[in-house]
């Protein structure tokens, strides 16, 4: 299953996610955990010292190495170079799965132990100061919509994505590659804003969107994201003395976590796998070649110097059943 956190700068997305890493991985569940924020606040959320965390490979970084394993024989893919960031798989491109080892994630993955459990952690990577005028974060971020757009997952394993802040995410078609998003919101008018935009952008696309109510002090701000969200308010989330201890560098073990707490991560998980019953594979790969003819026509094909257009194989439906290419 495919999770996103999403959220305005600030509003514990990040934390939220970090959580949520947690409690999967202490179920004894397999999880993959992206950091597709150029502001790179993951890894020290699971608990990697600033040093550990700088030195994760960043994915932008390995791009040609993960198109060149991507493309495996696809004959409609006539170079890696010719690959973009919406570049959909077909026949004879290679897919991969959370549960297997692959030169992708020998490249760009590491281990994190978190409480005798482990989770596999990849990141786009930071922007660096040889980015400054000369890119565009979207150059990071690319590598993970191809990593998603090349993901099979099946029941009871995650995929777990932390993604720009605020409305950034729909500058590409990476916001339709979940099963489900939480929009972590604070109870303020300023919490919701951007609740509403990815509501209004996500409308045409069956967007599966759940808010999380952070920062929530009592009834009041209850009765406020109620009032603002509606029924999109999945659960809330309070003070926590577990979180200001991991915030110092210092967490105690996860099964500490506040009952309340806890019980609001059980709720967030029994959405997600509920959310397994509405998977429709067909939108999906639909929506993936919606986004690269996009990208095609606006930049790809100027950029590549070809028809890019020529990679969507139309008898190709990602899914559960596909058997991977060696």
């Amino acid at each position: 299953m495919k999770i996103a956190f999403v959220g305005k700068g600030g509003s514990g997305k990040t934390t939220l996610s970090s959580l949520f890493i947690r409690h999967l991985a202490a179920t004894g569940a397999p999880v993959l955990a992206v950091d597709a924020d150029i502001n790179q606040h993951l890894g020290p959320a699971l608990g990697l010292d600033e040093a550990d965390a700088a030195r994760l490979p960043a994915m932008g970084a390995r791009l040609p190495l993960i198109k060149d394993y991507l493309r495996g024989s696809n004959p409609r893919i006539a170079s890696a170079d010719t690959m973009i960031k919406t570049t959909p798989p077909g026949e004879g491109s290679r897919i991969l799965r959370v549960r297997e080892d692959n030169p992708v994630y020998d490249a760009c993955a590491r281990p994190v132990e978190l409480d005798g459990a482990a989770v596999r952690l990849m990141v786009t990577g930071p922007f660096t100061e040889a980015d400054l005028g000369v890119a565009c974060y979207h150059s990071k971020t690319g590598a993970v919509e191809l990593f998603l757009n090349h993901l099979v997952d099946g029941r009871d394993e995650y995929a777990v994505v932390d993604m720009t802040a605020g409305s950034d995410s729909f500058a590409s078609g990476m916001f339709t590659r979940f099963d489900m998003t939480f929009l972590v919101a604070e109870p303020t008018r300023k919490g919701v804003s951007v609740y509403r935009q990815y509501k209004e952008y996500a409308r045409d696309f069956g967007i599966d969107l759940k808010v999380v109510g952070n920062k929530v002090q009592g009834q009041d701000d209850i009765d406020f994201l109620r009032e603002q969200v509606g029924d999109d308010l999945l659960v809330t989330v309070g003070h926590s003395d577990w979180v200001r201890s991991m915030e110092k560098g210092r967490p105690p073990r996860f099964e500490l976590l506040e009952d309340d707490n806890r019980r609001s991560l059980q709720a967030l998980q029994g959405a997600v796998d509920t959310s397994y019953e509405r998977r429709d594979w067909d939108r999906y790969t639909r929506q993936m070649v919606h986004f690269h003819l996009k990208n095609a026509q606006s930049w790809g094909n100027e950029r590549t110097g070809a028809d890019l257009a020529a990679q969507v194989d139309p008898g190709f439906v990602l899914g559960e059943r596909i058997v991977a290419t060696a």
